[in-house]
């Protein structure tokens, strides 16, 4: 950002006479280093309104950090060293994390303000919730046609037209809450007319959120070459005061930033108000003696006298040394400083009172302060044996963290603690440096592992730091710890988790720049080796063994050892076995097997974590099939949802399928051989009403999706699934009741449960896409192929060998299975668009609506008969109408009336019978 002159060197003109000597630099951050989130891109930094002056020497290399938005091919960008880009601000004080757009993308403000922040900054934070408000085209009142900010306006729901909450009358005191909207007087009116003339209201198009990412790129286009990417990344970019960037989101207020002092760092919601202020009762009132006897705050009265030394004479402040002297004959007592300070006081005090030097006394411990009650003591007291053993305890626990180290000393208060620990620490000081009086300062250990720069290679290479990271003396064995090698000119300091505790030169530079290292998976170094025999029979004996053996490690360490790039292996690494060239070669020693377990869904055998197994109903399931996020250290007491609901019950507890027909005792569907009756139909999701079904049933079902598609949570759309899935007969189990789905080479209607019990074929399969139909089709890629991805049924009545259908485990080279890209892709509910309640409604309106036109009566099938029309409430909307026995063929009841005449008859009855006393509703 800067070069500055030495801290020491004069200020103003003077100081352009110095060498530079500092530098100020602003922070970047890494991902990784604020969140336990994982993120393979290792050029992806955090900005931060935050830097530091730093020594000059300090400076390692120089690096290009630009914003992603200037980036037009940033694969190519990637691939040249020492690039770096960044998208969104962290904020290391409030802990959070903002978006950052281009100032000229901001458009919804006026045009002094959006003037002022484009001619100052490059670039605008703001919180996600903002920036779709910022980028919006400019809003003005309707009224007064004003600029509308967000926090002061309301937009109608209806005219999509904005109003100052003054403006509206009567005026709207606050915004209407989550999940309601609000509509201007005009189309309120407008909506009843349309409501009394029973006009259907059809549906409102759901409109595409916009978005800033950048287009994606053709694959006719051509990339962009080196010459046009060095002149993006040599972009002029407007500064302001060394920072390109400034606050403006929620917490902002629009005309402040027209001052150029205003603070550009992000902020937090103020913290006023009845929430976090407590609401204090008056004093009462007291009585107009005690108010004079008290002094008055601020004037001279007030003032305590702590010392007087400078009013004494100096044969007033020889006789206060003399009087000192008597007061104890303590030398350990008389050099304490809260001794000295009481002492003073207290001559202090009697000299300005005329009294004699001579009647101060130190008997007391006690003193009386001015603005104090209550007498309290001027010194602490003595710690016992004990208490200083529970310190030093606690000290040693819990370091210099005193509040905890109160927790373990509880005979004293805070304050005590606070102010031993001011003199333990000082006395052990002392104790330090009357030891090295006596003794010598300790001699420095005779060889050191760790160098620094100069004391390496001077001239080596540029840029490399001076904080001991080269290794001056390595092994005789020196091996990389991520990529094995054993040449290498310098050798680094390695992160913990490796092999060794050393890098070499190419993957030392990587994991200093970029945090990255290419890890390779030990095999034959971790594993004993074998000499030569000294007769041809044992080595006959042991070839056939070893190679057998061989086999078998490399599969099963390709499975354990599999580790994502770039991240350190953990754990212990087994040494190499000496062994005698004399003597006889021994057995190989079997390669330890890490816990495995085998899929209930793909019946393959995968490590524990990637294989989940129930804690309680031993529900095996690979984790991305079944929407399970866990953490590393808690796999092994992972249960399923069904057993989590029985401690929790937030859904229901009959956890049948709704979407499979009812299990009737004395009926077992027996699978083919090699399958476990019912094992992945175990693994069910919650529905939106509490409900439960199967995963494999909510996904192959289309109508069905899901409110969290990467968790598999909370099954949406139950009501609809269309009419003939529900009524048409299952080919296996003969029932009507369920929901089918259809084989994909047949007319053949199966329950999903029914076709996985009985070994069908489900899987994936990705269908080319014409290119005029490619912006109205969603598409998506897997294992190289792009198309449309559908869920596939294949009976056993079909060879299905000459297709590509993808398992549902079957992961791609990112590691998601194909059950997890199809559910991502095309089983995403709309959550951003309404919420739940809205979009249940949504659903359920055709189907409301259906009714009410259709299925009302037989001869009101035509749409242009009047409605009918209830004989006791007159009214034109119900679900169903009933005929009125005895009254004619146009009498009907709506289905309030009927029911309750139906429930008034069936207790007339019951009084007749004497079955009953009288009941009222």
């Amino acid at each position: 950002m800067e070069f500055l002159a030495p801290e020491d060197a004069p200020k103003g003109a003077d100081s352009k006479f110095y060498y530079y000597s500092r530098v100020r630099l602003a922070w970047y951050y890494r991902p990784s280093d604020v969140s336990d989130r994982p993120v393979t891109d290792s050029r992806l930094l955090l900005a931060a309104i935050y830097s530091e002056v730093c020594d000059i020497n300090q400076l390692r290399a120089k690096c290009h950090v630009v914003h992603r938005d200037k980036i037009s091919d940033l694969s190519g960008w990637k691939k040249r060293p020492d690039r770096f880009y960044f998208n969104r601000l962290f904020d290391p004080y409030i802990k959070k994390e903002f978006e950052i757009i281009q100032a000229t993308d901001v458009r919804n403000l006026p045009d002094n303000i959006r003037d002022t922040l484009i001619s100052r900054y490059e670039y605008v934070v703001a919180e996600k919730e903002v920036v779709p408000d910022l980028t919006d085209v400019l809003r003005a009142c309707d009224t007064c046609q004003v600029w509308c900010p967000s926090p002061d306006s309301v937009q109608c729901d209806r005219c999509k037209r904005f109003f100052h909450m003054r403006c509206v009358q009567p005026p709207l005191a606050a915004k209407p809450s989550r999940g309601y909207g609000w509509t201007c007087a005009p189309c309120s009116k407008r909506h009843e007319e349309e409501v009394d003339s029973r006009e259907a209201r059809s549906m409102a198009p759901l409109i595409p959120k916009k978005t800033n990412a950048p287009a994606a790129r053709g694959r006719g286009r051509p990339r962009k070459d080196r010459t046009q990417a060095e002149k993006e990344e040599k972009l002029p970019i407007k500064h302001y005061r060394m920072w390109p960037f400034r606050y403006f989101g929620q917490y902002t207020v629009a005309e402040d930033t027209l001052d150029p002092e205003d603070l550009i760092f992000p902020r937090a919601a103020i913290r006023l108000g009845p929430k976090f202020q407590a609401n204090v009762s008056a004093e009462p009132e007291m009585d107009s003696a005690d108010i004079s006897e008290q002094d008055e705050r601020g004037g001279d009265n007030s003032v305590e006298v702590l010392s007087a030394i400078n009013i004494l004479t100096e044969a007033e402040i020889a006789e206060m040394e003399a009087c000192k002297a008597r007061l104890s004959s303590d030398k350990k007592l008389r050099t304490s400083v809260d001794w000295l300070t009481e002492v003073i006081h207290r001559f202090s005090v009697a000299a300005l009172a005329g009294r004699p030097l001579s009647s101060v006394s130190m008997k007391s411990p006690m003193r009386t302060e001015k603005w104090k009650r209550f007498e309290s003591r001027y010194t602490d007291k003595e710690w016992g044996v004990e208490e200083v053993a529970a310190f030093e305890d606690g000290i040693a626990a819990h370091g210099p963290e005193l509040r905890a180290v109160r927790d373990e000393v509880v005979t004293r208060t805070i304050y005590e603690v606070v102010r031993f620990y001011g003199h333990w620490k000082c006395s052990k000081l002392g104790e330090e440096n009357v030891r090295i009086l006596e003794h010598g300062v300790p001699p420095k250990p005779p060889a050191r592992q760790y160098k620094t720069l100069a004391e390496a290679n001077v001239g080596q290479r540029v840029g490399a730091d001076d904080e001991g990271s080269i290794i001056s003396h390595p092994s005789k064995t020196a091996t990389c710890g991520a990529c094995r090698t054993r040449d290498s000119r310098t050798w680094w300091k390695a992160p913990k988790g490796l092999s060794t505790s050393i890098l070499c030169e190419t993957c030392g530079t990587n994991w200093r720049k970029y945090a990255d290292l290419n890890v390779r998976p030990i095999r034959e170094e971790s594993l004993p080796a074998t000499a030569p025999a000294t007769t041809t029979t044992a080595t006959t004996t042991t070839t056939t063994t070893k190679k057998v053996a061989e086999k078998e490690k490399e599969k099963v360490t390709e499975k354990v050892l599999e580790k994502r790039e770039g991240t350190p292996l953990t754990g212990p690494v087994a040494k190499r076995a000496r062994t005698s060239v004399r003597s006889t070669p021994p057995l190989p020693v079997p390669w330890k097997r890490l816990p495995s377990f085998q899929c209930m869904c793909c019946f393959e055998e995968g490590t524990i974590g990637d294989v989940l197994k129930c804690k309680q109903c031993e529900l095996r399931v690979h984790a991305a099939t079944c929407g399970a996020i866990v953490d590393p250290a808690s796999v092994d007491s992972w249960i399923c949802d069904l057993c989590q609901n029985d401690e929790t019950q937030e859904a229901s507890l009959y956890t049948e399928c709704l979407l499979c027909p009812r299990e009737r005792k004395g009926i077992v569907n027996k699978g083919p051989p090699g399958r476990v009756a019912d094992s992945f139909l175990g693994s069910r999701k919650p529905t939106e009403g509490q409900g439960w079904t199967h995963i494999l049933c909510s996904v192959f079902i289309p109508e069905l999706t899901f409110t969290d598609a990467s968790r598999l949570r909370c099954v949406e759309g139950l009501s609809s699934v269309t009419r003939h899935r529900w009524t048409a007969k299952c080919a296996l189990c003969g029932d009507v009741e369920g929901a089918v789905i259809r084989c994909s080479d047949c007319p053949k209607e199966y329950h999903a449960s029914c076709a996985w019990r009985n070994g069908h074929k489900f899987g994936f399969e990705i269908q080319p896409v014409k290119s005029s139909r490619r912006e109205t089709t969603v598409t998506t890629t897997f294992k190289g192929e792009s198309g449309c991805m559908n869920p596939i049924l294949v009976c056993k009545d079909h060879d299905s060998s000459k297709r590509v259908i993808y398992g549902l485990c079957e992961q791609h080279e990112g590691g998601e299975t194909a059950l997890q890209v199809y559910c991502r892709a095309y089983k995403q509910a709309p959550v951003s668009q309404a919420h739940g309640l809205l979009r249940k409604a949504r659903r359920l309106d055709p189907l409301l609506l259906n009714s009410i036109r259709l299925e009302t009566l037989p001869h009101h099938a035509d749409m242009n008969a009047p409605d009918p029309e209830c004989f006791r409430c007159h009214t034109h909307f119900s679900p169903a109408f009933y005929p009125v026995a005895g009254l004619g063929d146009d009498a009907f009841t709506c289905h309030t009336c009927h029911f309750q005449e139906t429930e008034t008859l069936g207790m007339m009855e019951k009084e007749n019978l004497g079955e009953s006393s009288m009941m009222v509703t």
